[in-house]
Formats: structure tokens, sequence, C-alpha cells
């Protein structure tokens, strides 16, 4: 993958991921981009509105719009270049030219961060194919067009949508499960999804993925069809010992013992 600095002197492509410096920078330019966090978090001010941005979330730079970048951290974007929207589909240009009149920072729902993550992956192992990049800049806008939404501000009363929560959690149980992800699913900033979660649930989020990983073991070690070794890898532990010593302190005895009582 490319850094800034390195494709930034170049003509910009169709699409292309970047990985952003740790420093503020800006400029503007007369084309119109659409940028879409990958991983990480990044700080964008366009048209002086500051917000952070982290996977699945994005902001619409509309050409000879000043604006200032950086990541926090290790930070990649995806970036959409619109050098001359008179030269495209035309049916793309009128999705363009909807989302233009949107605000400037959105999100996407989950599906489609999935989706855009395989298309990604394309433009990765092959970042100097142009028609590639059209292919799926065009994909995007049409993506973008249908499934947009805008930030969602924390507000008094709001609730989580835990069944959501859960379905991500099960989906990435064998793998390691970031508060990011979870706020990212739920349209919320990581703060603010952490003291809603807590607030809602009455434990961390940390906490929360913790026993769903419990729960999933005991289940699996009652049906009997995988030893204590697999249970735990597939259970997102990073080795068996550290699954035992979680599985006894919250179930109040080992795995072995737990299979022999059932």
């Amino acid at each position: 993958m490319a850094s800034y600095d390195e494709v930034h002197p170049q003509p910009p492509k169709p699409a292309q991921v970047i990985t952003l410096p740790s420093f503020m920078d800006h400029h503007q330019h007369d084309y119109t981009q659409i940028v879409i966090g990958l991983s990480g978090r990044a700080e964008f001010d366009v048209e002086g509105e500051v917000n952070l941005i982290g996977p699945g979330q994005g902001c619409i730079v509309r050409a000879s719009s000043e604006h200032r970048f950086g990541g926090i951290g290790l930070s990649d974007i995806l970036v959409l270049n619109f050098l001359d929207i008179t030269d495209a589909d035309s049916q793309v240009s009128h999705l363009l030219a909807d989302l233009l009149s949107e605000e400037v920072y959105f999100q996407l729902d989950f599906q489609i961060q999935q989706l855009i993550q395989m298309l990604v992956q394309e433009i990765k192992s092959s970042p100097d194919d142009l028609l590639l990049c059209r292919a799926c800049q065009d994909t995007i806008i049409a993506l973008l067009h249908r499934h947009i939404k805008k930030f969602e501000r924390y507000k008094k009363g709001h609730r989580l949508n835990m069944a959501l929560i859960d379905r991500y959690i099960q989906q990435h149980l064998a793998s390691k499960i970031k508060v990011a992800d979870l706020s990212a699913s739920s349209f919320l900033g990581e703060s603010q999804f952490h003291l809603l979660f807590k607030a809602q649930v009455g434990m961390t989020p940390h906490q929360y993925v913790l026993l769903k990983r419990i729960e999933e073991a005991k289940r699996l070690i009652k049906e009997g069809h995988y030893n204590i070794g697999h249970i735990a890898e597939v259970t997102g532990f990073s080795d068996q010992s550290v699954f035992t010593h979680s599985f006894t302190r919250i179930v109040g005895v080992p795995p072995s013992q737990f299979r022999k009582n059932h």
C-alpha cells in the first residue's frame, strides 16, 4: 500500500487506498473527493466542520474546498477522486450530484462496509489498473447513494440496538473485537458508545464480549464435538490457558470439569 506522500504528487486515480500522515496536512483541489475510513481513526476539517473518521465513516470534500486532515496513529482511507464529472456515465453523474447535496460527514451500515472492504482488496492488488479503479469507484458511488447515513449524534434516551451488536459479536467471535468496531456498527463515536453501552447494559463492552465468548464456549462444550483447545480458538481466546483461566473465573469450574458435569 502506498503512503500519502508517495501517491499525492501523482495524478490521482479514480480510487486510491492511502495511509494518512500522523500530522495535520491541508490543501485544496478543483475536483470532488469522497473519503471513506478503512482502519484506524483520522481527523478531518472540511469547510470548517471537524470530525473524527473511523472505519465505515467518511466525508465529502467538494471541489475547491480547503480541508485539513491527519491520521491518529496508523490510519488508512479510501479516496474516490472525481476529476471530471462530465466525463462520467450520466447515471453515475446523477448519483454523485445527489451525494453532493448531502451533509459533509456520513457513515455506512456494516454490510456495506464489508462490500467496500472487498473492493478495497481488489484495488490494493492492482493499484495501477485504471479500469478496475473506475469500476470500483462507480460501484461504491451506487452503494453510497443507497446506504449513506448521516452521523448520528448522541441523544438523551438513545438506546443501542443490542440485536445488531450481538449479531456483530457472533460473526466475529473467533477474532479480536475492538470497541471501535462495535461503535462503528452502531453509528456512534467510540467514547459515546462506551458510555451508552455501560449505562444500558451495566458492564463495559469488553466485559460483555468476554461473556459472549464464554456463553458460546459453554454451548460448544455441552455439544461435545470439539476438544477444549479448538473451542478456545473458535471463541477468540489467544491460547488454551487464557481460555481456561477466564472460563474458570466466570463459570466457577474449569472447562474440563464443566464437560464432566454436562
